[in-house]
């Protein structure tokens, strides 16, 4: 099991890399690959902060929530290559990322603060 501390440090980082990714990667074009990783990872930062657990700085959220926010994140994620049209361009990292959100969801232990 993940605990909610470490779960809040993969969060943190998920969303570090997930905003780099179009500049490392090579599809910061200014279209909807690059927004979507930008604005995604710019969404985990803010639920996470929101989050009542030992990384999150308001904690209006429960660990459960956020967990629920992790999945549609993750969802999301997978999703946007087809949804907005940027597959013929580049997905992996979208899908790759999104089950990898995924795996931490199922393996974080569910520990509720509250």
């Amino acid at each position: 099991m993940i605990s909610t501390k470490i779960h809040g440090v993969i969060d943190y980082l998920v969303a570090i890399v997930l905003i780099a990714a179009p500049f490392v990667l090579g599809f910061a074009d200014g279209g909807p690959a690059q927004y979507s990783a930008i604005g995604l990872g710019i969404f985990v930062i803010v639920y996470s902060l929101f989050t009542n657990y030992e990384l999150g700085a308001i904690g209006i959220f429960r660990f459960r929530t956020h967990l629920i926010l992790d999945g549609l994140f993750a969802l999301a994620l997978i999703a946007s290559p087809w949804l907005l049209s940027f597959s013929n361009l580049i997905w992996w990292p979208h899908v790759v990322f999104g089950l990898a959100a995924l795996l931490v969801i199922a393996l974080s232990g569910r520990k509720d603060y509250a």
